[in-house]
C-alpha cells in the first residue's frame, strides 16, 4: 500500500481514494467492497441479518488481508475503532492518512444517502456525537491529517501527495 485512507463517514474517503490511486497509477481498494464481495451481500444486509459484530469480523479479516496488496486502501469509518484494527493500522509502515470533516459538512454530504446503516440509525445528533467518540482513535492511528470540507477532492489528492512524498 501507498497509503491507508481512514476518517469519519463523510470525509470523502471513496472519492478521493480512486482520485489518488488514478492519479499515483496504482489500484484503488476499498475496504467496504471488499467485505460486500466476501459476504456476498451488501453492508446494509451484513447489518441486518448478522448484526455489526459479524460485519466487524469481516471488516477485520479484509483489512488484514488488504494490508498486503498494492494501492490505496480506504478504510470504513469504524475500522480503526476496533483494538485489534488500531494495532494493525498503527504498527503498519504504510502512511495512515486522516481525512478530518466538520460535523455541519458530514450532515451536509450525507442527507440523502440511504446506504449508511449507522447513519440512519444514529440521526444527525447521534453522528455528531459518534463522530466526537472516534476522533481521537483517527487521530492516533493517522501520520499526516487532511481536513476536506473546503477542498475540492483534487485539493485533497494534492495535500496528501505533498504529504506522501515528505514521508517517503
Amino acid at each position: 500500500m501507498k497509503a491507508i485512507l481512514v476518517g469519519f463517514m463523510g470525509s470523502g474517503k471513496t472519492t478521493v481514494g480512486h482520485l489518488l490511486a488514478e492519479n499515483l497509477n496504482v489500484p484503488y481498494h476499498d475496504l467496504d467492497d471488499m467485505i460486500v464481495e466476501k459476504a456476498g451481500k451488501s453492508i446494509k444486509q451484513i447489518f441486518a441479518d448478522d448484526g455489526e459484530p459479524a460485519f466487524r469480523q469481516l471488516e477485520h479479516d479484509a483489512l488484514r488481508a488488504a494490508l498486503n496488496d498494492d494501492g490505496i486502501l480506504g478504510t470504513g469509518g469504524g475500522t480503526p475503532i476496533q483494538d485489534v484494527n488500531f494495532e494493525m493500522l498503527k504498527n503498519s509502515e504504510v502512511p495512515v492518512v486522516l481525512l478530518d470533516v466538520m460535523p455541519e459538512t458530514i450532515i451536509f454530504r450525507l442527507k440523502n444517502d440511504t446506504d449508511r446503516p449507522l447513519a440512519k440509525q444514529l440521526g444527525l445528533d447521534g453522528l455528531v456525537d459518534l463522530k466526537g467518540q472516534r476522533d481521537f482513535r483517527y487521530d492516533q492511528v493517522s501520520d499526516f491529517r487532511v481536513a476536506t470540507d473546503e477542498l475540492t477532492p483534487n485539493q485533497v489528492v494534492e495535500a496528501i501527495k505533498r504529504n506522501l512524498f515528505i514521508k517517503m
